[in-house]
């Protein structure tokens, strides 16, 4: 999985005979912090970003423009500036500008012996004062919620600082005219950085017609083995001919995204590809999961109606999960006797969540595949079906107020419900379809009050501090529901207009 390099300095006392004594304290201060994040940052895949430490404690002017440049050289794209004991606060501007204009995080320890606290609040506010974003933790080593922000925050800055420099590949447009998923590109390019390219859907139905027929009849294969009579051929809009055409597409968007330097993605698919090719269902579901017929493969965001935000969210989610799938849904039912959503659609559910496995068997045990509704879907294919399983969830999603971004975030779950009760609800909406049974930490009025649109996105496990960590170094506001929003504090600068 892509990432950046991130950087980390400590500043010091500029006396020389206090350095003298100290600076080997403080070395081995930074060394375990480095050595802390290399063991605990691992990504999905094994990856980890490089961690590059100052060769010296920052002392003065020059060892700071030292120390800076070799953090520049080496492309560090975030900074930790590490606080020990107390240090002369000018020295952070030689520094930080030989550096560049990066996240940066303020992380001291708390000891009264040496107030590493008091330097910390020192150069930070010289950083905030001349209008830098910068985040401040103040704790040991060994404290655990220490090592949980610090990690939330690399988590974050990692997100912002790749997501930066990547593009976005818009196949065919907002679909059905659908305006909270146009691709809003200024406000994105000032937030985020990154941008969009659009390509027309018939390039797709091009390339799916010189695409290698063996890797075609492989995953027909791999699905029927899989799926076994889970895979509801009807003869007419399921068979092996539209499933197979599902594959060319998948296998399309895969060459395109690699061709043009996609890192992700959104198909329209309505009402083109859905009326007169195929439904897109199985190769966006494909392009989200870990794994395909080949093997383990990193997972690619692939938004169904080609849905910008939503795409989006499901990119940071991606990167401050270290790699996990993600997932999109429409907010479709409210239950109110059961304080219950039932989150579906007929889009692209990453099979990944029907047992939240890296072995795609396990997954496909849950999984059938029905015959698309023909009302709708008149070319064809497979829908894909099962509930996603039960445990701990954060679901987000971007939105734009006067076109200036902004993210709903709120904790929530996964609800574990007998099977009879969960056919029961899935038969008010669509039982061919995937679904996610959602409590969220935040009554429906809430909810309703502030969510930006009719898609939500989802990932596993609590990720609402990386995801709040990761808007106000966007200098976005994020907008947190429910109790949890009392454990976070609007930074200085939405404070201060």
């Amino acid at each position: 999985m892509r990432s950046t390099p991130i950087g980390i300095a400590m500043l010091n006392d500029e006396r020389e005979h206090v350095y003298t004594k100290n600076n080997a304290e403080n070395q081995a201060v930074v060394e375990a912090w480095a050595d802390f994040i290399r063991k605990n940052l691992k990504n999905v895949d094994g990856s980890a970003p490089e961690i590059v430490t100052g060769s010296e404690i920052i002392v003065s002017a020059r060892s700071a423009q030292k120390v800076g440049e070799e953090l520049a050289r080496a492309n560090c794209k975030q900074l930790i500036m590490l606080y020990n004991v107390w240090n002369f606060p000018f020295l952070c501007w030689p520094l930080v500008n030989s550096v560049g204009d990066v996240p940066i995080l303020s992380l001291s320890n708390n000891n009264g012996k040496f107030p590493g606290n008091v330097g910390l609040l020192a150069t930070d506010g010289a950083l905030r004062q001349a209008g830098k974003r910068t985040h401040r933790i103040i704790g040991d080593l060994e404290d655990t919620k220490t090592q949980q922000k610090v990690l939330a925050w690399i988590r974050a800055s990692q997100a912002r600082t790749t997501i930066q420099n990547e593009v976005f590949g818009l196949y065919g447009g907002h679909s059905m005219g659908m305006e909270t998923g146009f691709a809003h590109l200024t406000p994105t390019l000032k937030a985020f950085g990154c941008t969009v390219r659009q390509i027309d859907q018939l390039l797709l139905v091009k390339v799916m017609e010189t695409v290698d027929e063996a890797e075609v009849k492989k995953g027909r294969q791999w699905f029927e083995k899989l799926l076994g009579n889970r895979l509801l051929y009807d003869g007419k809009v399921l068979n092996e001919t539209t499933l197979e055409t599902q594959i060319r597409l998948y296998l399309a968007m895969k060459q395109v995204n690699q061709e043009k330097g996609f890192d992700f993605c959104g198909l329209k698919g309505q009402r083109e590809l859905t009326e007169h090719v195929c439904l897109g269902d199985v190769p966006e579901m494909l392009m989200n999961d870990p794994y395909d017929w080949n093997g383990p493969k990193e997972s690619v965001v692939c938004a169904t109606e080609a849905d910008f935000y939503a795409a989006l969210t499901m990119q940071i989610m991606k990167y401050i999960s270290g790699g996990l799938p993600t997932l999109f849904m429409d907010v479709r039912l409210y239950h109110p006797d059961l304080d219950l959503w039932d989150w579906c659609n007929s889009g692209n559910h990453a099979s990944w969540y029907a047992a939240q496995s890296n072995d795609p068997a396990e997954n496909f045990k849950k999984i059938t595949f029905h015959p698309a509704l023909e009302f709708y879907f008149k070319a064809g294919g497979a829908s894909v079906e099962f509930d996603a399983a039960p445990g701990l969830m954060t679901f987000a999603r971007l939105g734009l107020w006067d076109e200036k971004p902004y993210m709903v975030i709120v904790r929530g779950e996964s609800a574990d419900l007998p099977a009879e009760e969960r056919k029961r609800l899935n038969a008010m909406t669509d039982p061919t379809w995937p679904h996610v049974h959602a409590r969220v930490e935040c009554d429906f009025e809430e909810f309703l009050s502030v969510f930006p649109c009719n898609h939500a996105l989802g990932v596993i496990g609590d990720q609402t501090r990386a995801l709040v960590y990761f808007c106000e170094i966007a200098g976005i506001t994020p907008v947190v529901l429910g109790n949890l929003k009392n454990e976070f504090y609007p930074p200085i600068w939405e404070r201060v207009r």
